[in-house]
């Protein structure tokens, strides 16, 4: 077998990929190019790890990222959904797109039961299944057999491409589920690779399995965020990489295609690892940034002598950043009249702005953040 697997002509004609195990053999080479790459990964990495505990209302914060990612990575799925959608459905607003939200209302239980469960359990196949059985379920993808990993052919290619035609055709049921277990012990196997490569094959051989029917791509992105943080690379999750993967798409396929092809995981690497650099940073400027508008509304509300209720406001607006008159008597538990006083506040300094135009059910956007 080939370094990164070899194809494999099955009983019916067509050809499949059957991977190797990781680790490579030979080994990866990490030579000056991929070096420097990996010191400026782990720099960036460890900058944005202590930003966390810079950040006022860090888990509002980390629940406004979770959206965002939740959204993005649905988006290269093909799922047309905004943020607006999301804050809409979660404030029981009806939408047109209702099954697009879902798939992204999906991906954010997905996201969020995975970093709560490896406080208890390691990463495992366990863990996967659970997160793809949450991802899908109630979803567009319920029918595609949520939790379980597949038991027929799948191949990924453009419309109407079949298994002789298609770009890519995974290992077939049987030797998937192997490959899944191979998987499985090499998360537990020291190794002398640094954590950031072994992240990276990591997300490269899953996605290479195909080990479902649907939602691979998606749990393959959640891999990464879930890896670091059971590794104990990042103490908070702020690093998501979707948005540098869609901004790269068809690069990123290549990438993972030359791999297969040619067994070259080093470009692979070199990909991944410039990613985390690019994400990491991206990160740190909107943290600072959040950082830099929360001091600045703080300092406007106590310029004005604002009463108690709007500092708490401020506080709430990075957990919900849409608000109504409605949802804010009923969490601060006060009357409308006092609600949409507050509001009145907020839109004379410019800290909230009506977002609908509607002489009722007027709704406010915390604009800036």
């Amino acid at each position: 077998m080939s370094r990164s697997g070899n194809l494999v002509k099955q009983p019916t004609g067509y050809r499949a990929f059957i991977p190797s195990s990781l680790p490579p053999i030979p080994a990866i080479q990490i030579e000056d190019g991929i070096q420097h790459i990996l010191t400026d990964a782990n720099i960036a990495l460890g900058r944005l790890d202590m930003m966390g505990y810079l950040v006022p209302n860090l888990e509002h914060v980390i629940a406004m990222y979770v959206r965002k990612e939740a959204l993005l990575s649905s988006q290269i799925e093909g799922t047309q959904a905004s943020l607006e959608d999301v804050f809409d459905f979660e404030n029981n607003i009806p939408i047109r797109n209702v099954e697009d939200v879902k798939d992204v209302v999906h991906y954010i239980k997905a996201l969020n039961h995975g970093i709560e469960r490896l406080e208890t359990i390691p990463m495992s196949v366990r863990l996967i299944k659970e997160i793809h059985d949450i991802l899908l379920t109630g979803t567009r993808g319920k029918e595609k057999k949520p939790g379980e990993f597949r038991k027929s052919q799948n191949w990924i290619g453009f419309a109407g491409s079949t298994l002789m035609t298609a770009n890519f055709v995974p290992p077939p049921p049987n030797e998937a589920a192997d490959a899944m277990s191979e998987l499985e012990k090499y998360f537990h196997t020291h190794s002398d690779l640094p954590l950031l490569v072994n992240c990276a094959l990591i997300h490269y051989q899953f996605e290479t399995i195909h080990p479902f029917l649907d939602g691979n791509g998606r749990v393959g992105r959640l891999l990464i965020t879930f890896f670091l943080r059971w590794k104990e690379a990042l103490r908070f999750p702020l690093l998501y990489m979707s948005y540098y993967f869609k901004i790269h798409r068809q690069e990123y396929y290549d990438r993972l295609n030359l791999v297969r092809e040619r067994g070259d995981f080093e470009q692979w690497v070199e990909f991944f690892l410039k990613g985390i650099v690019w994400t990491a940073d991206s990160a740190m400027r909107t943290i600072k940034n959040i950082v830099e508008l929360h001091e600045k509304n703080r300092k406007l509300v106590i310029e004005k002598k604002m009463p108690i209720s709007a500092m708490a406001l401020l506080d709430y607006l990075f957990e919900k950043p849409q608000v109504s008159v409605q949802t804010i008597a009923k969490y601060f538990k006060i009357s409308s009249q006092g609600a949409a006083k507050l509001i009145k506040q907020f839109h004379q300094y410019e800290i909230l702005k009506e977002i609908t135009g509607r002489k009722r059910d007027k709704r406010n956007d915390y604009w800036e953040y």
